[in-house]
């Protein structure tokens, strides 16, 4: 290989790519290696820019708020694609298969019999006192007892290659346009590569979205009324909101494009009101509708809880699903694995202390400094801190603030993320990783072969979010060899 390898140090970390001091090359590696090592600096820096105009042509943005600025960019993106073997996605997906129905079966059981908190499973003071609990909701029947729809579970590897649960995204998971987005660039800019490797598609990303939306519809009829309900243009995830739509065929509407009357659902259109069946909302639970949830918000549609307890409208995902999504109730999803499946889980937890937990808000306090500390109801990275890359000020003030407030606060080992094969000003040097599958669950459970890889960018950095500067890679989930 030619010298845009010559340099590249694996030392430190799980790295994706290649193994050992000698640096070979792993399973699925080899052929991409090769090819981006026989490419001129001339065709690799036209090839980059061919990637950049098609993102810049297809409006393919985030918002960046660490910037105190809110400033929308282009979505950085990786042209050297991650790649997972057949056996290895094989164990993702059975685990990720494994996690959903346990996830749902225990937002079934606690909105219900709350068997798992009267059995001392799962605390019930950790339900009772989450943020997202609806127990207003509770014995509200949902189709196919599906509460968590659409779910994009983060899996990081260890120093030793293992896949672990960084946390579930079960309430309004995003990334998945730039998965989409990803791979429709990659086919186009490295045709050649993409044909030799034989990857799994994830094109009917959207098709599966759709049929997952009309399986769960309250009226049985052919073609269910389906919307995206996006709080507008100024969200982070707009482009996602109207690319999903779009891909789907449905339309996007917000708060004042529907009305509720006698407990049903009505879309203003050109042609009059139309009855609405399932609401795919990309808003959070307490802005949906200002008659129950908060008074003020402008986000929402007026009386829309009625219509959703009369049973005449779906909401995806469902009311109630952040309990789930809690921080830490995180810490209890192996235990209703073995609860509800009577199964080992197949995709392990990384180890987590909870500041509520007795004998462990010591331990947080105390170690501190060498600590990940995250914020239960927090998400893109905010409210968090990684202790060893933490002023000694940082830390204090995190101290009071775990202190101050127990539950509303976890703590994990810093875990030496696995690294890939990046390119940086025109060389290759490795760059800290996750991956967020995407979980459709609805009459049936779909798992898109591959995800989003996150990339944290800044040399050293272990945050990927977009929200605070990362950006992406393809993911190439190879078909198993036939028969």
């Amino acid at each position: 290989m030619r010298e845009l390898f010559d340099t590249y140090e694996v030392e430190g970390f799980f790295d994706e790519a290649f193994a050992g001091h000698e640096r070979a090359r792993r399973s699925g590696y080899e052929a991409t290696t090769e090819f981006f090592a026989s490419l001129s600096d001339d065709v690799m820096q036209s090839s980059l820019r061919s990637l950049e105009r098609a993102f810049l042509k297809q409006g393919v943005t985030f918002t960046v708020y660490s910037d105190g600025q809110g400033t929308e960019r282009i979505f950085p993106f990786d042209p050297f694609p991650r790649i997972i073997p057949a056996d290895e996605w094989a164990m993702i997906e059975a685990g990720l298969r494994q996690r959903i129905l346990a996830l749902n079966m225990f937002l079934k059981d606690i909105y219900s019999d709350r068997r798992i908190l009267k059995e001392g499973v799962v605390p019930d003071y950790l339900v009772k006192t989450s943020k997202h609990n609806r127990a207003e909701f509770a014995g509200l029947s949902v189709p196919h007892d599906t509460y968590i729809h659409i779910c994009g579970t983060d899996l990081i590897r260890d120093g030793e290659g293992r896949y672990c649960v960084l946390e579930d995204n079960g309430r309004c998971p995003s990334g998945v346009s730039y998965m989409l987005e990803n791979r429709l660039a990659m086919k186009r800019t490295f045709p050649d590569l993409y044909r030799k490797l034989n990857v799994e598609p994830v094109s009917h990303y959207s098709n599966e979205l759709l049929k997952m939306l009309k399986s769960v519809s309250p009226r049985q009829q052919d073609e269910p009324v389906c919307v995206l309900l996006t709080p507008g243009h100024f969200n982070s995830a707009y482009f996602e909101h109207t690319f999903l739509a779009q891909q789907m065929g449905i339309e996007i509407v917000e708060g004042r494009d529907l009305v509720v009357d006698k407990e049903k659902v009505f879309m203003h259109t050109t042609n009059g009101l139309v009855q609405v069946d399932v609401i795919y909302r990309r808003i959070d639970d307490e802005y949906l509708d200002p008659n129950f949830f908060k008074r003020d918000s402008m986000l929402g549609v007026p009386d829309l809880m009625k219509a959703y307890r009369a049973g005449n409208v779906m909401l995806v995902n469902a009311v109630g699903t952040g309990v789930a999504d809690d921080k830490a109730t995180y810490a209890y999803v192996p235990d209703m694995i073995k609860f509800y499946l009577s199964e080992e889980p197949i995709l392990p937890n990384i180890e987590t202390f909870l500041g509520s937990r007795e004998g462990e808000l010591d331990y947080i306090i105390e170690n501190i400094e060498n600590l990940v500390v995250k914020a239960v109801d927090e998400a893109g990275g905010y409210g968090m801190l990684i202790g060893p890359a933490a002023t000694k000020e940082e830390c204090e003030d995190f101290r009071r603030r775990v202190k101050n407030s127990p539950r509303g606060y976890i703590a994990q080992p810093v875990i030496s993320l696995s690294r890939h094969p990046t390119f940086c000003d025109g060389k290759l040097e490795g760059r800290h990783i996750d991956l967020r599958p995407f979980v459709l669950t609805g009459k049936e459970t779909v798992v898109i072969p591959g995800g989003l890889t996150r990339v944290a960018l800044r040399k050293g950095s272990l945050v990927v979010n977009s929200s605070q500067g990362g950006g992406s890679k393809d993911t190439w989930v190879l078909r198993a060899p036939s028969a």
